[in-house]
């Protein structure tokens, strides 16, 4: 009982720790997108170096990290949810398959785990990488620009990804049927929603 008490805290420490990492880094790439991006458009050369090296590692940071935690705790969920079965040990496990298939709860997370490893690689291999070298001056005139340019199409690609990957990870709870077209409803209404956000974030003005 000890035991199982000890792995029923462990597992709500870390789901919690899933949620909490998880809206720092969404919420992060919004306000990079949403917030950000119409900002700089405003901003003179002078006002962006005095403000981008004491905003951009700031924000980086709890950014890259906030993604790597969320990926590290998703991994350990799946796991223990859909790959162990107390007493059997490691394997499929009923939430993940029943009568030898895969169950609709299984194919949501699957979604959802898709669209956030490939949003997790982005971070840590394409965005942040690049942006080290921007905001490091390690890299000028041509090279910057295209720095730049893969930076930004990588963290687009992300916020577009957001949309069904959200989808996917609230499914299993809330709505555990699964099939074709339901998948591709969620992911089109979540990259519409999007679409939806930066056509709405230019247009917001400063006024109060």
């Amino acid at each position: 009982m000890a035991l199982q008490d000890a792995f029923s805290n462990v597992h709500l420490l870390v789901r919690w720790l899933h949620v909490m990492a998880g809206i720092t880094w969404i919420g992060h790439l919004y306000f990079f997108n949403f917030v950000n991006i119409p900002m700089q458009a405003s901003l003179d050369d002078a006002t962006k170096k005095a403000v981008n090296p004491q905003l951009m590692p700031r924000a980086l940071w709890w950014f890259r990290w906030g993604a790597m935690i969320t990926f590290l705790a998703g991994l350990y969920l799946f796991t223990v949810n859909y790959m162990y079965t107390p007493g059997a040990g490691f394997g499929p496990s009923s939430n993940f398959m029943v009568d030898g298939k895969i169950t609709g709860r299984a194919i949501w997370i699957l979604m959802g785990m898709l669209f956030g490893t490939a949003m997790w690689f982005n971070v840590w291999f394409i965005i942040w990488p690049a942006q080290q070298k921007i905001l490091g001056k390690k890299v000028a005139g041509e090279a910057l620009a295209v720095l730049r340019t893969k930076a930004s199409k990588a963290s687009r690609m992300n916020t577009f990804m957001s949309g069904p990957m959200l989808f996917g990870m609230l499914a299993p709870a809330h709505y555990g049927a699964a099939n074709g077209l339901t998948l591709i409803i969620a992911v089109t209404l979540g990259m519409i929603a999007i679409g939806w956000g930066y056509r709405h974030s230019i247009k917001i003005n400063t006024t109060v």
